[in-house]
């Protein structure tokens, strides 16, 4: 097969770029990654995964272990913070698949998942390790590492996350990551006995959970916060229990209970970005969370990176020319990644606002049925 890239340098080792990175290996070209971090961690607790977002993670060839190592389910509930039933919002299976509606996952089991099977695809793998300089010349882009080494490659792949280092130094002027105005608040705590995703809707905020093992799952609490002021460690616990004091519903009083400080409480502001086209320049690519960085709304943030480089590949092993595959993969992407970042937006400005349920549960509905489609 001849490529439309052969030597490929990925920049990034998060879940786009392994990703990318398994599947560019299985069509035979030589991948380079670099990541940053030496020790390759992934932090953070859990992480909700929509039904098509677990049929990316089946054409990268990982679905197996997901369901070994997580958690799979149908359905989402959304209830008022008494506990009354506001709304069944369905995830049928991904047509033409027998993949159920939605699963759950610890992002650091996922990441590890990814990490294996990134080696084992026999990319070549550096840690502690970034770019200097990026130059594209010619018919290749020269590219000289923190290490002091430097290669040339058909082609770059920026896959370094919502705050690219790599976008900022290609797209000096593109537009950055902007605070949305809630923070979202996480722990692993015990299942309760619940077989599926819940919600539940405060005053201005919004709390739900995940199964993500056969006996644990995750707390998420999305927050209206005025700004990204980081939150000491130590008022974290108190904090959090605080937030879900105006919660009655029953099994909400007993996670509050039963929070303490074995219970991987993390914090983090919710920023997003959408890039206008183009996402290439040149022989270099940006993909993942480095053009279409969104919210965590609508559980598809990991999911659209993870069917970038399904489409990446899809549009590679066509062959033919570099530039042609790059504009048919923006292309393809586009629309997709655009509504899931509007979307996300909308469901928290409803959060914030107290606005309404009904719109909230129709722009889930239609966002995950939407999402269905093909890739």
């Amino acid at each position: 097969m001849s490529l439309p890239a052969q030597k490929i340098l990925i920049i990034g080792g998060g879940f786009s770029g392994m990703s990318a990175a398994i599947l560019l290996r299985k069509l035979g070209a030589d991948v380079d990654v670099v990541e940053i971090d030496e020790n390759w961690r992934t932090d953070g607790a859990g992480i909700t995964v929509s039904g098509p977002s677990l049929r990316a993670i089946e054409a990268i060839g990982l679905l197996p272990e997901f369901i070994e190592q997580g958690a799979m389910m149908d359905g989402i509930e959304q209830y008022a913070s008494d506990g009354t039933l506001l709304a069944q919002i369905k995830t049928p299976k991904v047509p033409g698949t027998e993949i159920t509606g939605g699963g759950g996952i610890m992002r650091p089991v996922l990441a590890k998942i990814l990490a294996k099977a990134t080696r084992e695809s026999g990319a070549n793998v550096r840690l502690g390790v970034t770019f200097k300089s990026i130059e594209e010349r010619g018919n290749e882009v020269q590219v000289e590492f923190t290490d002091g080494s430097s290669q040339a490659y058909d082609l770059v792949v920026g896959a370094d996350g919502v705050f690219s280092s790599v976008r900022k130094a290609v797209f000096p002027d593109a537009p950055t990551p902007q605070y949305s105005g809630q923070g979202v608040w996480r722990a692993v705590i015990p299942r309760f006995g619940a077989e599926r995703s819940m919600m539940y809707f405060g005053k201005q905020g919004k709390v739900g959970f995940t199964p993500v093992s056969a006996d644990e799952m995750y707390l998420y609490y999305t927050e209206k916060r005025p700004d990204k002021k980081r939150i000491p460690d130590d008022q974290l616990l108190p904090h959090l229990k605080g937030l879900l004091e105006e919660y009655t519903a029953p099994i909400l009083v007993r996670i509050r209970e039963h929070l303490n400080e074995n219970s991987a409480i993390l914090y983090r502001p919710l920023e997003g970005m959408m890039m206008p086209r183009p996402w290439y320049k040149g022989r270099i690519l940006l993909i993942g969370d480095c053009v279409h960085a969104t919210t965590p709304h609508l559980a598809s943030g990991a999911g659209m990176g993870h069917e970038d480089a399904v489409v990446l590949a899809e549009e590679f092993a066509k062959g033919g020319d570099l530039h042609a595959m790059l504009e048919r993969y923006q292309n393809r992407r586009w629309e997709r990644c655009r509504m899931i970042v509007a979307n996300s937006s909308r469901l928290g400005e409803i959060e914030m606002t107290g606005g309404s349920k009904e719109e909230h549960s129709q722009i889930m509905a239609l966002s995950l049925a939407a999402l269905l489609a093909p890739i």
